[in-house]
């Protein structure tokens, strides 16, 4: 009888968990995914919250550059950063476009076109849930714990900081040896297949989103001049600029460069990245007033 009492018990308690976790799936969605323990943690992060959320206002998908750019720089409000830290901006833009709705402001970055679609990615975040109901709750579970100990800051919370940051003369760090670095690889690597590849699959991607009422912007993020002119910088804006002539495609980034700095010629340093968010939310508010 006892060893009969204890297996009630028991199976008592594992009733209530598997309950609690099956609201746990119900309230947060089958897209949440368990937190890797890699370094893509924090896009994992943001991709689950990407589908776990309301559709926002609007999206940047792009590479480590737009990484950069932290949502809490924004004042924009409904804004997302989708852009994946050494990844490719179609990868974001995939997942974007599979989604049953999509944001108004959709901006895609034009810096990094020579890496592939991370076609896991995609098809992770794209598919939906599939998986029986009960073979998911603990997932679920775990991973709305995890999202809520990692929720993102908002622009009220840093506007102070930011102020002052921006008000703050430009970095002095001496970058050179970093920047050296880069300017050898930049050199070394050719992006033409890749970015054609790239480029004619963004074209596909806006035909077929602006076709479903989003507005698809393309941006480039200012390099260190040296970088500018690198042969892998050069090439892939060749090759982007030529597939998208027209102007009115492009979001201008107009700031004072010599108010940037990068810690390695190809990434901006907190302040900068601030200084172009500015220039970027200027430009976007000039776009919405445009039909």
């Amino acid at each position: 009888m006892s060893t009969i009492r204890w297996l009630v018990k028991c199976g008592t308690g594992a009733a209530i968990v598997l309950i609690a976790c099956g609201f746990a799936t119900v309230r947060f969605g089958g897209g949440l995914q368990m937190p890797a323990t890699t370094t893509r943690d924090g896009t994992l992060i943001t991709l689950s919250r990407y589908l776990r959320e309301p559709v926002p206002a609007t999206v940047l998908v792009g590479s480590s550059i737009t990484f950069r750019l932290k949502e809490e720089y924004f004042a924009t409000r409904g804004l997302r950063n989708l852009a994946l830290a050494g990844g490719s901006p179609v990868t974001g833009l995939e997942i974007v476009a599979n989604q049953p709705q999509l944001p108004k402001f959709i901006l895609v970055e034009a810096n990094v076109l020579a890496r592939p679609t991370d076609a896991a990615l995609v098809e992770r975040y794209s598919r939906g849930d599939t998986e029986p109901f009960f073979f998911r709750p603990v997932r679920a579970a775990v991973a709305a714990y995890e999202q809520l100990r990692h929720a993102p800051l908002t622009y009220e919370q840093v506007a102070l900081d930011l102020r002052r940051l921006v008000a703050q003369p430009p970095g002095d760090f001496d970058n050179r040896i970093y920047a050296d670095r880069a300017l050898q690889q930049f050199d070394a690597e050719d992006p033409t297949d890749a970015a054609r590849l790239n480029v004619k699959r963004i074209g596909e991607l806006i035909r077929q989103m602006e076709q479903r009422g989003a507005r698809v912007f393309l941006f480039e993020l200012p390099y260190s001049e040296a970088i500018e002119g690198s042969r892998f910088a050069a090439t892939t804006r060749g090759i982007v600029h030529a597939a998208f002539p027209d102007m009115k495609r492009w979001l201008p980034v107009e700031v004072n460069r010599s108010e940037l700095r990068w810690a390695d010629g190809v990434h901006l340093d907190e302040r900068s990245a601030v200084v172009v968010t500015q220039a970027m939310e200027r430009a976007l508010a000039s776009a919405r007033m445009v039909k």
